[in-house]
């Protein structure tokens, strides 16, 4: 089974490493290591990931990296040394790190996420020979990029070199005392490096009805989910100026990643057939090509901007969370050890996800490592605060009282540094409502982020927690219907499912609650405030043989709870919404 997975391909191999690194750990071992990390992910990463390359190997002192062209492994080469150069020049020389860089062409032999052969030992091979700060590159590389880039090159000749049978031909690249000749500097020096945050460019619609009229609508789609989709703090948006200069060409999703400086790209296309409009949408991925979405759209022309408005909305609720979640999976398998502040943020995220007491717990490790990074991360803050306020709720927190501070401080300090931040917002709503039992000011915040973020179904379903809380009905299942249109296919909608459980349990519609409550345990079996709707709604229904078997589920995950423990934990909840509730669980066998 272990030799199907093996695969056989030819590919660019980029091979760097530091330039005397046992001499500058000697040295200052600390230094070394903060500015070696300072450069992988500051420079070395985002300028690989710009040019369409991908980092498979990285050790303490050098990284390995597969490009989809020689040309774009070379030109990610010359730029790293540019900029390395520039960086150097204004520091003192014991701070300075210098690499070497060596490029090749030849086969490689692919198992799981790494690669080995000809390819990968050449490449490393080619970087030994190259001067501290140059690049060196194989022959066949200097036949493919010869003419097509605007460098100079030395030819150094056959080379005996180790671990490789035969001679290899190896080239010297020309760089200049800035690091890159001038020609290259136009070509490689304007593009854009990616910012710290998802980045997206929505690209200009294409109008497939054949109708000249149609081309309005599909501009205005187009700039309209711009408009919303800068709402989204946690994204980078590129303005409608720049996307739109793609406008009537036929482009390639990569070109424009790296022309504008940006990892996601959102393309779509509007027909019409007789009196009904169909918007199709794909989101890409730009760095590796791969489809991350696909959805449809359809909707009658008869009110074009009511059409327009709710596909809109549609689009930015899906956008945000898939972006998330695509970043949680380029990062899954980094060690935590190189993540900076952002990305301990995200995997923070995927830990959250996992909805157990020790997921959460570590997640708020991964928080704490990300604060004493940055002192200052709001949505770091807010995370937290968030998973503390969880662990209290299903019953996981340790020391209660403690937790509950660290949450209510946080989530107080969130808002403090983000006030336009609107995910930071509702996490902080929900804090404050869970743990500090202040309904009105939780009802504050919540609609400030929904005013923020309009099309946000995390703020929505917390919008609507807050009015069933409070009594608030008919509010509470307008809100939460919502946030199930704009995002039903969210994976953390087992939540939301909870909490309208809950709220159609003490509605009185309890076939309805426990419906809902099934279909959210699927999402997550852990979720104990769905377990306690679906025994309390077994229980009124007089299914009491059902009732005490989810009781004992619950029980697994939550052994000590009692009614008046429970109460403790939710007395933000309405004395009259938690009577209904609680006679619920009462006649499920939930001990006083």
């Amino acid at each position: 089974m272990a030799e199907e997975r093996i695969q056989r391909r030819l590919a660019a191999i980029l091979a760097a490493d530091l330039v005397g690194y046992s001499r500058l750990m000697e040295d200052d071992e600390a230094g070394t290591l903060n500015r070696l990390k300072e450069l992988r992910r500051e420079l070395f990463v985002p300028t690989t990931e710009r040019f369409g390359g991908r980092i498979f190997k990285v050790t303490g002192d050098g990284a390995l990296a597969e490009f989809p062209s020689v040309v774009d492994a070379l030109n990610s080469a010359v730029s790293v040394q540019r900029a390395l150069a520039d960086r150097n020049a204004r520091l003192p020389e014991n701070q300075r790190i210098e690499l070497r860089v060596g490029v090749s062409l030849g086969d490689v032999i692919v198992e799981g996420d790494d690669l080995y052969g000809r390819g990968v030992n050449v490449a490393a091979r080619m970087e030994s020979l190259a001067e501290p700060g140059g690049i060196c590159i194989s022959g066949n590389v200097y036949e493919q990029v010869r003419g097509a880039v605007g460098l100079a090159f030395d030819d150094l000749g056959e080379q005996k070199v180790k671990n490789i049978t035969s001679p290899v031909r190896a080239y010297r690249v020309h760089l200049g005392s800035s690091g890159i000749t001038e020609p290259d500097r136009q070509q490689v020096g304007a593009l854009p490096q990616l910012p710290d945050k998802p980045s997206i460019a929505v690209l200009p619609f294409q109008n497939l009805s054949g109708d000249p009229n149609q081309e309005y609508f599909a501009d205005g789609m187009a700039e309209e989910i711009i408009t919303a989709l800068s709402l989204c703090k946690s994204l980078f948006v590129i303005a409608r100026n720049s996307s739109f200069t793609y406008k009537g060409k036929a482009v390639d999703v990569r070109q424009v990643g790296r022309e504008l400086g940006v990892r996601y790209v959102l393309e779509g296309s509007v027909r019409r057939d007789s009196e009904r409009l169909r918007f199709t949408i794909q989101l890409i991925d730009a760095i590796s090509g791969r489809h991350i979405r696909a959805d449809r759209f359809e909707g009658n022309i008869g009110d074009v901007f009511a059409l327009q408005d709710r596909i809109t909305e549609s689009v930015v609720a899906i956008i945000e969370p898939d972006v998330q979640l695509a970043e949680i999976e380029r990062l899954k398998h980094a060690p935590a050890a190189s993540l900076d502040a952002y990305e301990l943020l995200l995997r923070a995220q995927q830990l959250e996800f996992e909805f157990t007491g020790e997921s959460l717990s570590e997640a708020i490790r991964c928080l704490d490592r990300a604060l004493t990074l940055d002192p200052c991360y709001a949505q770091a803050m807010a995370l937290a605060a968030h998973c503390y306020s969880a662990r209290i709720h299903q019953g996981w927190a340790t020391e209660p009282r403690r937790e509950m501070d660290e949450a209510l401080r946080l989530a107080a300090r969130a808002v403090e540094l983000a006030k336009n931040d609107a995910n930071v917002l509702w996490m902080a709503a929900k804090v404050v409502l869970v743990i500090g039992m202040d309904a009105e000011r939780a009802k504050q915040l919540a609609y400030a982020s929904l005013a923020l973020n309009p099309n946000s179904a995390a703020a929505l379903a917390v919008t609507g927690i807050i009015e069933s809380n409070s009594a608030n009905r008919e509010k509470a299942f307008e809100l939460f219907r919502r946030a199930e249109r704009l995002n039903p296919r969210d994976r953390r909608g087992w939540g939301v499912g909870a909490m309208m459980a809950v709220a159609h349990l003490v509605d009185g519609q309890f076939d309805r609650a426990a419906a809902i409550a099934e279909t959210t345990l699927l999402q997550n079996p852990r979720n104990a405030v769905a377990l306690r709707a679906l025994a309390a709604s077994f229980a009124k229904m007089g299914q009491g043989e059902k009732a005490a078997k989810v009781l004992g589920e619950l029980l697994k995950i939550d052994p000590n709870v009692t009614i008046s423990s429970l109460r403790a934990r939710i007395m933000f909840m309405d004395e009259g919404v938690w009577q209904r509730y609680a006679d619920g669980l009462r006649r499920a066998g939930l001990p006083e």
